[in-house]
């Protein structure tokens, strides 16, 4: 391992003694702020600092090991003693390296996940819909709450476009990269002819501000318009504008909610969607600034970028980023993307890595 890290490990092993002390003392929750902070750093660096220990060990071992060389007697055992620790220590220095990673900051956050309908008519919008079930099962598996935003139901079933909050820690780090355009190949039940169609969606996760003000939003930027809300078919019309549709002008972001009988609630929660999406496009103007000097693997994110194919009669999806490819369709449907996010985050480490030891 370089000299810069492990210079930075033994920091961080001092960093952590320091909160263990700071932690034991008499008044250490007289602020309880700095208390918090103090221990959320504490849990961060604990498991970090243990692996370091484990690896110094594994060190210890072979060079111990590497004194036996020297004893007839003991050169056998030895010689697999160090083939055993050199192996312990280079996945080690993997998994530190890894852990050492900058974190984004916002991986713990909620998201907003927004799925429009695109080319395909009907049966994009019905795509539509089975992405949102695909997403509310694996955030079920993931036991993440569903809070549904805003919905525009299309007349045949699924959705023309539909927002959905999701709610549990580390949701924007498990669904991430799941931004972009998702083609689906099928055969619609309409079709006589058995003749598959492609059709598309565009799939937008933001990750939600802590607050609204954490986003600089001027009032004087934003046009506010009410109007009677309707369901599907002009089902359930109010007799009152509830409904809320807020332009920001600067940017020209439109976000409209209707499904509260409230206009407060819906207005509270368009500006909560308002305020994830222009965090949105401020981080993909920051993600495209790095790509421009550095290629990413996982894509910028670009709703435009075709990021995945479900191939129906064929049973498979296959992720053009990092050209995986799985005959489970129906599993995935159903919300087993586990092996799926775990091969997009593998890749994005990775990538993380390689461009660590250009840095270096």
């Amino acid at each position: 391992m370089k000299p810069s890290m492990l210079a930075k490990l033994d920091q961080l092993t001092e960093r952590l003694q320091e909160l263990n002390d700071l932690l034991m003392q008499e008044d250490a929750t007289a602020n309880m702020d700095n208390y918090r902070k103090m221990t959320r750093e504490h849990a961060e660096l604990g498991p970090l600092v243990a692996l370091y220990d484990t690896y110094k060990q594994a060190s210890n071992d072979a060079l111990t090991a590497q004194e036996l060389l020297s004893d007839p007697e003991m050169k056998e055992f030895a010689q697999e003693e160090i083939a055993g620790a050199r192996e312990r220590i280079a996945q080690f220095e993997i998994d530190l390296q890894k852990m050492l990673l900058p974190k984004d900051p916002n991986d713990e956050r909620n998201i907003f996940l927004e799925i429009r309908a695109g080319t395909g008519g009907d049966e994009s919008a019905l795509f539509a819909g089975d992405l949102l079930r695909m997403y509310t099962r694996f955030a079920e598996r993931n036991r993440w709450q569903v809070e549904m935003v805003s919905e525009s139901p299309s007349e045949i079933g699924g959705y023309k476009e539909v927002i959905v909050r999701l709610v549990g820690f580390g949701a924007y780090s498990r669904l991430k990269f799941e931004s972009g355009g998702h083609r689906v190949q099928r055969v619609p039940q309409t079709e006589t002819q058995g003749r598959i169609h492609t059709s598309a969606c565009t799939v937008a996760v933001m990750p939600e501000a802590d607050e609204v003000e954490d986003v600089d939003i001027n009032p004087a930027d934003l046009r506010i318009d009410t109007y009677r809300a309707s369901g599907a078919g002009g089902q359930h019309i109010n007799k009152t504008d509830s409904a809320v549709r807020i332009t920001h002008l600067p940017t020209g972001i439109v976000v409209e909610c209707q499904d509260d009988r409230s206009q407060h609630k819906n207005k509270a929660s368009a500006l909560k969607v308002l305020a994830a999406r222009i965090k949105d496009a401020q981080l993909r103007e920051q993600q495209s600034k790095e790509a421009a000097t550095r290629k990413s693997l996982i894509g910028s994110g670009d709703r435009s970028e075709r990021i995945r194919t479900y191939n129906f009669p064929q049973g498979r999806m296959t992720d053009h980023r990092i050209n995986l490819t799985l005959y489970k369709l129906d599993f995935i449907m159903d919300g087993d993307l586990e092996e799926l996010t775990n091969a997009l985050v593998a890749e994005h480490q990775a990538e993380l890595l390689a461009a660590l030891a250009d840095d270096n």
